[in-house]
């Protein structure tokens, strides 16, 4: 492990470490935000301010938040049940297999739990025999 993967995560980890598995490709949706898809099925994609991410304090709508989607409902309660995490979800991703992360807070993660996300995020929509062929090649 480089001294590298122990360092606060940084937005720029995101789009690198995205767009570096394989078979990704970058659509763009509203408001020109990166949508990292593999297969035609989004893993990561950066979300523009909507009414139901906001500042508790201010009201104001989050401008940063990006969606990592998950294996399953209970990846995604282990990863929000505890408040001190900056992973959230809003009522609008009910039953919706992702987690929420404002950029604002990816130092408060290390690149390697980002590149780890990222990771479970795209074997989680990559198909069983690109999923396969990566942890063949990248053992756990």
């Amino acid at each position: 492990m480089s001294r590298d993967d122990e360092r606060p995560a940084r937005l720029e980890d995101v789009h690198a470490l995205a767009e570096a598995m394989p078979h990704v490709t970058v659509v763009y949706g509203s408001g020109d935000n990166p949508v990292y898809q593999v297969g035609g099925k989004s893993f990561v994609f950066f979300r523009t301010p909507r009414p139901d991410a906001f500042d508790p304090q201010t009201g104001e709508r989050y401008s940063d938040v990006i969606v990592f989607w998950v294996e399953s409902e209970a990846d995604k309660q282990a990863l929000i049940q505890d408040a001190t995490t900056p992973f959230f979800t809003t009522p609008h991703f009910d039953g919706h297999p992702s987690v929420l992360l404002r950029a604002a807070r990816l130092g408060e993660l290390t690149r390697r739990e980002v590149a780890e996300l990222v990771q479970d995020a795209w074997l989680s929509r990559a198909s069983a025999r690109r999923a396969s062929a990566w942890l063949r090649d990248h053992p756990r």
